[in-house]
């Protein structure tokens, strides 16, 4: 059987998608994968990693902006000497270098994987798109709410070529991972018997944790053994921590961090939080499920559906008084209400975004024939 040679670009390896390996792990095995990352440390020579070949091109960033010729040429280069049959690019800068290629290299197909909404808002980033996509191109939306921006972004995409497979988990690696709610807390240092609202993600103001600290500053003296832990880590920090001094939560409220594998502490939290103001579709708030966790979140269009699925809490973006109800209604709550708001995420966590499910659609995607 003929091998199909694939090539997976990420920009950085610092900021690669955890469900790149995914989309490996769903093909074949006459599909032979080489995963690339354009910036980062150089590692031309590639090396291998689980039988899976990997090389970082150590592009600047500054030659990722204008008309990126020098990028294109070793690109070009590197992909006609290796003949590739497919390219998956994840985001829009990969996505769009390897569109610019297929018009010389007539790859068999090309995907792209959009992770998030707003890329495509800048007027000639639509241009590029529309003069760019041929009829081996596909799009790939990782939410509803993305294919949705992505079909009204008037970018040449369509029904037949815009496809919508939902992040997912691997439930049973992500419960294998975690660490109990004690040992948890005591290695994050949290007090054991409080309660915990908690988050997982990076501290910029997209992630509207600045509403979660004006909320909690609404109903801290009500609730006094109630507190806030974020983990993550991001330009914002100074601006939390001035708000927690602001509102009188600075003995209230933990930043911290970022931890290798948050994951494994999601346990030490009693509900998950949400606030975000725009999102592709959060890994964060399906790893928080994955914890038979309660979950609270804004009413944007990648987490709505989500909320409702699962009978989650759901107020509006941005608006620090509806999410001061749902951490009240939450701590109203007995323990045995709880545990079953959280089995119930739990439920809706493996029927809807199962990494088996996920596998199939992209193995259904790369081996279909056109």
């Amino acid at each position: 059987m003929r091998k199909i040679k694939v090539l997976q670009v990420q920009l950085h390896k610092k900021n690669d998608c955890v469900l790149a390996d995914e989309i490996i792990r769903s093909l074949p095995v006459n599909f032979e994968v080489t995963n690339a990352f354009l910036c980062g440390e150089t590692c031309a020579s590639g090396y291998r990693d689980g039988g899976i070949e990997n090389i970082c091109f150590g592009f600047p960033d500054a030659w990722l902006r204008g008309s990126r010729l020098r990028v294109l040429w070793r690109l070009y280069r590197f992909c006609k000497q290796e003949r590739f049959d497919m390219v998956v690019a994840h985001r829009y800068k990969p996505m769009s270098l390897f569109l610019q290629l297929n018009r010389w290299l007539r790859f068999g197909r090309v995907i792209g994987i959009q992770h998030g909404i707003g890329d495509f808002d800048r007027s000639y980033r639509k241009r590029e798109m529309r003069r760019l996509l041929r009829e081996n191109c596909y799009v790939v939306a990782v939410s509803q709410a993305v294919r949705e921006y992505l079909l009204r972004a008037n970018l040449g995409i369509d029904e037949r070529n815009c496809v919508r497979i939902d992040n997912a988990i691997d439930i049973a690696a992500a419960e294998r991972m975690q660490l109990t709610r004690e040992y948890a807390r005591r290695q994050l240092g949290l007090p054991e018997g409080s309660f915990l609202f908690g988050t997982i993600g990076r501290l910029v103001s997209v992630k509207g944790h600045i509403h979660l600290l004006e909320a909690f500053a609404l109903i801290k003296d009500e609730f006094p053994q109630a507190n806030v832990a974020i983990i993550g880590e991001g330009a914002c920090r100074a601006e939390l921590e001035a708000a927690s001094e602001r509102l009188g939560l600075h003995d209230r409220v933990f930043l911290l961090g970022s931890r290798v594998q948050a994951l494994r502490y999601v346990k030490a939290f009693d509900v998950f939080v949400m606030p975000s103001l725009s999102e592709g579709l959060p890994l964060a708030l399906l790893e928080g499920m994955s914890g038979h966790l309660p979950v609270i979140g804004s009413d944007i269009p990648a987490l709505l559906p989500i909320l409702e699925g699962c009978g989650g809490g759901i107020f509006p973006v941005g608006q620090a008084d509806g999410l001061a109800e749902c951490l009240r209604d939450s701590l109203e709550f007995t323990e045995d209400q709880l545990r079953e708001q959280g089995e119930r995420c739990y439920q809706y966590l493996c029927v809807t975004h199962s990494i088996e499910e996920y596998r199939r659609k992209y193995r259904q995607l790369l081996t279909a024939s056109d």
